[in-house]
């Protein structure tokens, strides 16, 4: 059953909400306040979030921010009785994926509400992970143990044909071909380079090295979970 968690102070709109989602058939878990809305976004497995940005203890975009710095990919609806632009803009910004002004008819929270929850099931279904490597085909994000990491596009769909052959040796002939869309051997350096290149941007303290390096062959990108 999908999981919603609301985090709304109101007592009678929660009340409210939580009612009309469990009616449609939801999982619905609430919380008064940002501390308590914050715990158990981190501890629960939650398909979409639910934020009022006003909120006692911590507010909206306080939680959210954590929330998204701490690796939380759920899908965001901000709910605010604000209506200015810039508000709109910082709730976006910190990582809302929609915003809706009170007041508000239930069946337009409803269908936006669906709307993510689609969106984010068609963005899982090309999400590849390998160990602590979860790259997305569709967002083109590249995130390492819940940190998203910057990459130029040679970088990343490098990353990505290596994570679609894991734990198979490509040579650079391969990669050339499919990567850079050429052959020959003036590849052969650039190719070592980027391999370089996404070695520093992967690696982790304490943590093997994931791209290995085949004498003789190519390279391999290992999953060693």
């Amino acid at each position: 059953m999908t999981k919603i968690l609301i985090i709304e102070d109101e007592k009678k709109l929660l009340n409210s909400l939580s009612q009309g989602l469990t009616e449609e058939g939801y999982h619905v878990l609430t919380a008064q306040n940002g501390e308590e809305g914050f715990f158990l976004a981190t501890k629960e497995s939650i398909d979409a979030l639910i934020l009022d940005i006003m909120l006692p203890k911590r507010d909206g975009l306080e939680v959210l921010s954590e929330l998204r710095r701490s690796g939380f990919i759920a899908p965001v609806l901000m709910l605010t009785a604000r209506d200015k632009v810039e508000d709109r803009v910082a709730g976006l910004d910190t990582g809302a994926d929609d915003y809706l002004v009170k007041p508000y008819a239930f069946a337009e929270l409803l269908a936006r509400l669906r709307a993510l929850l689609r969106r984010n099931f068609q963005a899982r279904n090309f999400t590849m992970q390998v160990g602590d490597i979860e790259l997305n085909s569709i967002s083109r994000r590249v995130v390492l143990a819940g940190v998203e990491l910057e990459f130029s596009p040679r970088e990343y769909h490098l990353l990505e044909y290596l994570m679609r052959h894991v734990n198979q040796s490509v040579t650079r002939e391969m990669i050339a071909n499919e990567v850079w869309k050429e052959s020959g051997t003036v590849l052969t350096n650039i190719i070592d380079v980027y391999i370089n290149y996404l070695r520093k941007k992967l690696e982790q303290p304490g943590k093997p090295q994931v791209i290995h390096t085949i004498r003789g062959v190519g390279y391999c990108l290992r999953d060693e979970s």
